[in-house]
């Protein structure tokens, strides 16, 4: 049976509204539907556009009217002249920048956020709430076929310049469709930024490519239903100035909940052992302040309190000059976008083409480095590290450090293999890695390695920064910005996640380089 079959009427102002008094809503704001989507034949066209499954174009125009059915790469319905009057879009408008509205940001988003419209009682905003949740809840059962019950879930969202929500599913307990109603200037356009974009999905239904986008329309609203695959993201906001905001109302209707499939397992990355490295070589790489006895004693006194130390000047200059050198040389084709979106978006060069590439993996590889890392640290990442006492390691293995990592008991000289995963990543706009890029070795303790590179003139505004929070917990531990020839080292347990925040449109055509590892003092789940 056509699911438009079950509509009665011709219009949305057919049932009883909930009263004045429940929704403190005078009879002069009233939003009206646009009459040409609620009419017999509109209903059965649209039911059947969105119904269709094969289908060459990637759009189908519904009855001669501006709504629009998106078909590729998942259903997504834009409706636009939402409103018959957009006079109550202003009202709206003019009510939701009256309240108050709260930052977010995190690895995900960055953006402000009203309270719980639920809760709001000015007259525009209660009769929207009504609207959407009682006449145009039926509308969207009769066009999608989708069952839907009357629970109110929305926000009102302001992204301003530089604000982004990146790649993700929005798979959450009985939401069924995700929709958001524009309240953009009239004049948005595509460079400003801030379009829904919604991708495709690989053969592991992980998210592939960018493959429609709708642009920000003033008094239109957009709908998708929400699957294991209806991956989306709002792409970073490019309007500048206080007047100019991406304003829009968004929220879920929800339904009986589906079954989710098993979560996606990516493989677990090729890891390393210490390699074999000329001593006198090893000596022209590395900083002769760092292989001091005395400055080794106080940067792993530091480390052994803090969990972290940022060791500048690392590398000595003119290596890390050829270094930069090689690194900008390389070619397009030599650097491989990591994905997927809804992890991370960055590249990573694998090229062997360029020796110093090649020597930069070694020296980072090396026994040698092993071994320094371990005076530095004190953790034991090499047969030759000195072994703390056993008092030393019953104190330590309590210790809370400062920034709130752990600290782990250190093994013995005949209980370590250790070994370490190093990538050569180059950073620029767009690029992130999110909460869920943790380590797939699933190792309690481990020692991330971050080396930066031509971060000269890179600043905070930017993004790029690498953020260490506890799990479960909102707060950044330990933030680490980009600067040229430093060593972070930091130290983590299994509840101690990390990220790389979104580099914005403010860092131009700077790039950054990093080489970073996770180094362990024995294969990671060894049984």
């Amino acid at each position: 049976m056509n699911p438009a079959k079950k509509f009665k009427g011709k219009n949305l102002q057919t049932k009883p509204a909930l009263s004045n008094r429940q929704w403190q809503v005078t009879d002069l704001v009233q939003p009206q539907f646009n009459s040409s989507y609620s009419t017999e034949e509109f209903l059965r066209a649209a039911a059947d556009a969105w119904s269709l499954t094969e289908r060459q174009d990637k759009q189908v125009q519904v009855a001669g009217t501006k709504c629009l059915v998106y078909k590729n790469p998942f259903n997504c319905c834009q409706l636009r002249n939402f409103v018959e009057d957009d006079s109550f879009l202003h009202q709206l408008k003019h009510e939701l920048l009256s309240l108050n509205f709260h930052d977010k940001s995190n690895d995900l988003y960055k953006f402000r956020q009203s309270q719980d419209l639920k809760k709001v009682t000015t007259a525009a905003v209660s009769a929207l709430k009504k609207f959407l949740y009682s006449d145009f809840r039926q509308w969207l059962i009769q066009v999608t076929g989708i069952e839907l019950n009357a629970t109110m879930d929305m926000s009102c969202a302001q992204y301003n310049h530089t604000d982004v929500l990146l790649c993700h599913d929005d798979e959450l307990e009985g939401r069924r469709i995700a929709y958001i109603l524009y309240l953009v200037d009239e004049d948005w356009n595509l460079a400003d930024g801030g379009n829904l974009d919604l991708y495709s999905v690989d053969d592991s239904k992980q998210p592939d490519k960018i493959v429609t986008s709708l642009v920000p329309i003033w008094n239109s609203l957009a709908f998708f239903a929400v699957t294991p695959t209806s991956f989306h993201q709002v792409s970073e906001v490019l309007a500048a100035g206080s007047n100019k905001c991406r304003l829009s109302v968004s929220g879920w209707f929800h339904g009986k909940p589906f079954k989710r499939p098993p979560p996606f397992v990516e493989p677990v990355k090729h890891l390393s052992k210490p390699e074999d490295m000329d001593e006198d070589d090893f000596y022209t790489w590395i900083s002769a302040a760092y292989l001091d006895p005395s400055t080794q004693g106080d940067v792993q006194s530091t480390f052994s309190e803090k969990s972290e130390i940022q060791l500048q000047e690392f590398i000595q200059p003119d290596k890390y000059g050829q270094l930069c050198e090689a690194l900008h040389s390389l070619d397009v084709s030599s650097w491989i976008t990591q994905g997927p979106a809804n992890k991370r978006h960055y590249e990573i060069t694998e090229s062997t083409s360029a020796t110093m590439l090649n020597e930069t993996r070694k020296f980072f590889q090396s026994e040698a480095f092993f071994l320094v890392l371990s005076n530095l640290t004190g953790l034991k990442l090499h047969r030759l590290a000195s072994t703390p006492s056993s008092s030393e390691n019953e104190s330590s293995s309590d210790e809370k450090p400062s920034n709130g990592t752990s600290k782990s008991k250190k093994g013995s000289s005949n209980d370590i293999d250790p070994c370490c995963r190093l990538q050569v990543s180059r950073w620029q706009t767009g690029c992130y890695t999110m909460l869920s890029d943790e380590d797939a070795h699933g190792s309690e303790y481990a020692l991330d390695v971050w080396f930066f590179l031509s971060a000269d003139h890179w600043q905070l505004a930017h993004g790029g920064q690498v953020s260490y929070i506890a799990r479960g917990e909102d707060e950044e531990l330990l933030t680490i910005c980009p600067s040229n020839n430093c060593l972070a080292l930091v130290y983590r347990d299994q509840d101690t996640m990390r990220f790389v925040k979104h580099i914005n449109s403010l860092s131009g055509d700077l790039k950054h380089f990093t080489i970073n590892g996770v180094y362990y003092d024995r294969p990671p789940n060894r049984e």
